[in-house]
C-alpha cells in the first residue's frame, strides 16, 4: 500500500541497521536522479558521491548524458555491474514498479532505500521476500550526517532531524544600536 504524504508516520529503524547499511554499500543506483541542483535527486547523490560512494544515475530523460561525471542510464536493466543499493527518488506509487524492476536485475542489490516521503508496504514485502533489506521514508544524506557526527559540527546534535518546528518562534527583544557620539558622525 502506498501512503499519502499526510499519513506518513515515522518508521523506526535502529541506528545500528542504518549504520551497517551505510558502511557496507559502495555502489548505489539512484532511480529518479535529477539534473536540477535544487532537488534532493541531485544534491543527495552528489553528497554521497563526495563521501566515496559510486553513484549510477537512473533516469530516461538524461540517459546517455554525463551526470556529475557519470553516464546516466534509462533503467535499472541498463546497469551492467552489480549495485549494492537502489535509492528511490520517485513517489510512493512508483515504488512498487521500481521494486519489480529491481527483482529483474541480474544480481540483486542488498538494499532498496526509499527517500523521505516514499513508503510502499507492498513494494517492501516483495523486496524482503527476495532477501533485500528495505528502508523507507529516510534520507541517506541525513542519516550519514547524523550517524557520522557530521551534523554535530553544525550544532545539530539532538539526534532527531526534522523539518517540523517544536513550537512557534519565540519573539526576541530588538536591541537598538547605541547612537555614536556627535563628534563621530
Amino acid at each position: 500500500m502506498a501512503c499519502s504524504r499526510s499519513s506518513m508516520a515515522p518508521i523506526p529503524y535502529s541506528d545500528e541497521k542504518l549504520l551497517r547499511i551505510l558502511k557496507t554499500v559502495r555502489r548505489i543506483a539512484v532511480v529518479g536522479a535529477s539534473t536540477n541542483w535544487n532537488k534532493p535527486g541531485f544534491f543527495v547523490p552528489k553528497y554521497l558521491q563526495l563521501k566515496g560512494y559510486t553513484i549510477i544515475p537512473v533516469n530516461p530523460a538524461i540517459a546517455g548524458k554525463k551526470w556529475l561525471g557519470v553516464e546516466a542510464v534509462a533503467s535499472l536493466s541498463d546497469i551492467e555491474e552489480p549495485v549494492d543499493m537502489v535509492e528511490v527518488f520517485r513517489n510512493s506509487e512508483a515504488a512498487l514498479g521500481i521494486v519489480e524492476e529491481v527483482l529483474q536485475m541480474k544480481t540483486l542489490p542488498k538494499v532498496v532505500w526509499m527517500q523521505l516521503q516514499v513508503r510502499n508496504d507492498e513494494a517492501k514485502a516483495k523486496a524482503e521476500a527476495a532477501g533485500i533489506e528495505v528502508v523507507m521514508h529516510r534520507c541517506p544524506k541525513i542519516e550519514y550526517g547524523r550517524l557520522s557526527g557530521e551534523l554535530g559540527w553544525y550544532g545539530v546534535d539532538s539526534r532527531v532531524v526534522t523539518s517540523h518546528p517544536k513550537g512557534p518562534p519565540i519573539p526576541r527583544p530588538v536591541k537598538k544600536p547605541a547612537r555614536p557620539p556627535a563628534e563621530e558622525i
